[in-house]
């Protein structure tokens, strides 16, 4: 079994859940409450039930956010990406 992907050292939980709150996108602050919980130290499978999705999407949320930052948890965003 491999390691988890970490999470950029540049943000965390509060940080997260601040954008979260201010973000229009419901499945953004989806994501980022997701990840938040991730800093906060809860298992990637925790994490994974409290967004309702797989480890696997939540695995594919880390490195959305580890390339892009927040605004690639968008779903904008991510319409975009995946076009490019």
């Amino acid at each position: 079994m491999g390691s988890a992907i970490s999470l950029w050292s540049d943000f965390d939980g509060v940080v997260l859940r601040q954008l979260a709150r201010r973000t229009k996108d419901a499945n953004q602050a989806r994501r980022l409450l997701t990840l938040a919980a991730i800093y906060d130290g809860a298992a990637r499978l925790d994490a994974a039930k409290m967004g309702s999705v797989t480890v696997q999407i939540v695995r594919d949320w880390v490195v959305r956010f580890n390339e892009r930052g927040p605004p690639a948890l968008s779903m904008g965003r991510l319409r975009a990406i995946l076009r490019s």
